[in-house]
């Protein structure tokens, strides 16, 4: 059953980002371009994201297990770092200049357009290339 969740949950989410506009990368771009032609529309988008995702999260605080799996699965590092940080600055940059994130893009891949295909190939390649040089988080 969780499978199945999972695959539903991704539907969703990938129909959102869709009807949303977020896996266009101009219409992205033009909401981080807010000295420019700004497009705020994407704003509520991603508000209403972070207002349904609180509401759930809070109800999920009270509950000892999840409907379909056997317990949660909470981030067990919460310290802020060098490492977190310059992951956030190289994100962002990634965003602003290419107008996906790894979301969209592989929402985008079904469309089979060469551009997005090399930038998810890219994106595998600097997480392993992240991965080997860098190396796993260490948990404390």
């Amino acid at each position: 059953m969780s499978h199945l969740v999972a695959l539903l949950s991704g539907l969703i989410f990938g129909l959102g980002l869709l009807l949303s506009g977020m896996n266009d990368p101009e219409k992205v771009r033009a909401f981080l371009d807010i000295a420019g032609n700004w497009r705020p529309e994407l704003l509520a988008v991603m508000g209403s994201a972070v207002v349904i995702f609180a509401l759930v999260y809070r109800v999920s605080l009270g509950k000892k297990q999840p409907w379909f799996s056997s317990a949660f699965h909470t981030p067990s590092i919460s310290r802020i770092d060098l490492r977190l940080v310059s992951g956030a600055v190289l994100f962002g940059i990634g965003w602003g200049l290419v107008g996906l994130c790894p979301g969209p893009a592989l929402v985008d891949l079904f469309a089979f357009d060469p551009s997005i295909l090399v930038f998810v190939a890219a994106l595998l390649v600097g997480n392993r290339l992240a991965h080997w040089l860098v190396g796993p988080v260490q948990q404390k």
